[in-house]
This record gives C-alpha cells, structure tokens and sequence, in this order.
C-alpha cells in the first residue's frame, strides 16, 4: 500500500511540476513570439513603403555577419544546433537568441528571401534552454524544455498549436515520436497560443473556395499531385544545401558571401521586375490559395531563398516552403483536373510534408490552415509525399536511421506455419 501511494504521489508531482515549467515557458514564449511576429510585421510594412531599403541588402548582410562575429558565433549557427544540443544533452548559446531575433528583422527589412519558423524555433529553443538552466534542471528535463520551447514559439508566431506539439514531437527523430514531451508540449503551446491571442495576434488560415467531392477520380488526381510535390521537396532539399554548401566553399569569407548574395538579390529583383519574391511571400500564398499563381513563382521563389540563406542572411525555410508548394500546386493542379486554389493548399501541405518528414503535423496543419472539409485528400497527400520523399529534409541534424523507402518492415510467414521469416 505504501508503494502505491508513493507512486501515485510521484506521478502526480511530476505532473504538477511539468504544469508549471511548461506554463512559464509558454507565457514566455508566448509575449517574445508576439513581440517577434510585431517586429517583422513591421519591417515587411517598411520595406513595402520604402522600396530603396531593397538597395541595402548588402549592407543588411554586412551588419547580420559582424552581430556574429560580435557575440563570437558562427554564422551557420541555426536549428540544427537545436537538435544536435538535444542528442548530445549541451546548452543552446544564450547569444542565439538576440542574434536571430536581430537578423530575422534586417533580413526581411532590406528584402532578403526568407521565413519566419527558422528564428521562431531557435528563439524558442533558446528561451526554453536557458530557463531549464536558471532551473538547474537534469539533462533530460533540459532536452524537453528546449523542444517546448520550440513548439510554444511556433504557437505564437503561426497561431497553429496541434501544429507546434506535433512539429516538435515528430521532427527531432524520422519515424519516431517522443511521447514523453507531449503533455508539456501541448500545455506551452496552448499557453503561448494564448497569450497571442489575448494580444491580438491573428492565426494564420486561409478559406477555400471550392473542395472536390471524395471520390476515386479525386484520389488519383491528388495522389499525382502528391506524387509531384514529394519530387518538389527533394529538390529543394537540395537545392538548398548545395546552394550553403557551396557558396561557403567558392567564398570562405562570411562579409564577402553576405556581400555577394545581397547584390544577387537586388540584380535578380531588378530583372524579374517584381517584389513578391522578396520578404516571405504571405500575399503570394494568399493569392496562389485564391487560385491565382505564375508559372515561374516557385522556382524564383527557390532560388530567391537559397541564394538569401545560403548567403549567412537569416529567417527560415519553412514559410518558402509553404510559397513554393502553394504556387506549385495552383499552377501544375489545373493541368491533372483539381481546381487551382485547392491544389495550391495540396501542393502547401504536402512540400511541407516531404521537407520536413512529419506527416502527422502536416496533417493537422491542413486542419489548421484550410479546415476538415477535405481532411482525407490531404491525409491521402501526406502520406504519399512522406514516403516517396526518400530521406530529403531541411535539417541535416535530423536523424534519419533508415537510408531505404520509408515503408514499414513486415516479417512475413513462410509457407503455413506461423514462425518468422
């Protein structure tokens, strides 16, 4: 009896001790993720209003460079450190913080190509680090506090909080979920979600204006779609880290490669004539879920981005992402039969999807995004992009145990009797 009780006690402690450290990192994160997503709102109303900031670019790129330099960081210091701070149980620099925070908002100031989720999660990863460590807490309990922090930020920026728990729990490990961080998880994500909400910040979503019936004709056109989105994503897996790859090889010089990609862009802008390349692209994911998009929005989209971040300029892949399957799909979804704005939201789910291996949270992305009016189309389109995606990913942290197709391993019966092959 006295076992029992002792080990009803402990559960019920260290539940009410998770309540409270998920809570602080969720108000947390919660008002930094506000104050963030303000900023950058900001910094995309300036540039818009003042079209010459695109000319400082290279300057912009200078000034990201020396912060690193300054605070004694590298310039590739990113999520991947996140992870790799995760496996090997070390501390995440408190530096990661401000600098992203600081490079995030001159990069989307002066027209770099880039996200948000980037500095989101290692803002988040940060804050949740370093108050584990004012904690002192064990090095596990640490681990779990840096992905809350994670996905709490995550919350607050894109106001999707099924999105965030699920992102977090499924990214770290291909085909492995840490249900041990799934109650902390969902309380910080539903306490940063929370407080943006109580300060006004809109979630993001979008409204579809025509849904297709269920039907076999409907499953063999998104399924092609899918099929083309998974080929989408392992090219920008790719592209992306051939294009870091090599430009630091070509320019070892973290000014010089700022220097360089900061005038690529500005030539490149010049010659397509437009900005909607620049910044993150949100009205041309709104436009391309209306049902409107270019033939050539997603590829100047890839190579906007890949240039800008392989150059040491800073935000995320994840909103490209999301601009370069929405475009995809709303052009290549008419040509198999599918309406151009639904494609669009298939072609955003299912990129996502295949960049980032957790098909569960892009699933309930689709929810959260776009709804449940076709939530088994998009189930259909994740699970064939995640699969057919190979091991392509965003991160090169994340671990990936398995080289082979990402299809479950049976062990079959020979012949009639019931032992293993």
């Amino acid at each position: 009896m006295k076992n029992l009780a002792h080990r009803v006690y402990g559960y019920i402690s260290t539940f009410l001790r998770w309540i409270i450290l998920s809570v602080i990192v969720g108000v947390v994160c919660g008002f930094v993720g506000t104050l963030f997503s303000v900023c950058i709102g900001y910094a995309t109303r300036w540039r818009e209003q003042l079209p010459w900031l695109l000319y400082l670019l290279p300057l912009g790129g200078l000034l990201i460079a020396s912060l690193y330099r300054l605070m004694k960081q590298p310039l590739t210091l990113g999520v991947d450190k996140l992870f790799l701070s995760i496996q090997d149980h070390s501390d995440v620099p408190m530096a990661m913080a401000p600098l992203i925070f600081l490079s995030t908002f001159i990069t989307h100031l002066c027209g770099g190509s880039a996200g948000r989720e980037g500095a989101a999660l290692q803002l988040g990863g940060t804050l949740g680090n370093r108050i584990a460590k004012a904690l002192r807490l064990r090095d596990n309990d640490r681990d779990t506090m840096t992905l809350i922090g994670m996905g709490a930020l995550f919350s607050a920026l894109f106001g999707t909080p099924l999105t965030a728990i699920l992102f977090v729990m499924e990214v770290l490990a291909l085909g492995h979920l840490s249900y041990s961080t799934f109650v902390p998880c969902l309380i910080a994500s539903m306490s940063a979600y929370g407080v943006s909400a109580l300060l006004n910040m809109k979630p993001e979503s979008y409204a579809l204006s025509a849904v297709p019936a269920l039907s076999v004709r409907t499953v063999l056109m998104v399924s092609a779609l899918a099929i083309l989105c998974a080929l989408l994503s392992i090219a920008f897996c790719k592209v992306m880290h051939f294009s870091g790859k090599f430009m630091k090889e070509r320019l070892k010089n973290d000014y010089l490669r700022a220097l360089a990609g900061g005038v690529a862009i500005i030539l490149l802008t010049l010659l397509v004539g437009t900005r909607d390349y620049n910044g993150a692209g949100a009205a041309v994911i709104e436009r391309a879920v209306s049902g409107s998009a270019r033939p050539q929005d997603f590829l100047l989209k890839l190579l906007f981005t890949a240039i800008t971040l392989s150059c040491g300029y800073k935000g995320g892949e994840i909103v490209p992402t999301f601009y370069v399957g929405a475009t995809f799909g709303c052009v290549v979804g008419p040509l198999l039969g599918l309406d151009p704005g639904f494609s669009a939201a298939i072609g955003l789910v299912a990129t996502f999807c295949g960049n980032t291996n957790c098909p569960i949270a892009s699933i309930f992305l689709s929810i959260e995004l776009f709804g449940t009016q076709a939530l088994h189309l998009f189930v259909i389109a994740c699970a064939i992009s995640y699969m057919l995606s190979g091991n392509s990913s965003l991160y090169h942290a994340q671990l990936l145990p398995d080289r082979e197709l990402k299809l479950v391993r049976m062990n079959i019966p020979r012949g009639g009797g019931g032992g293993e092959a």
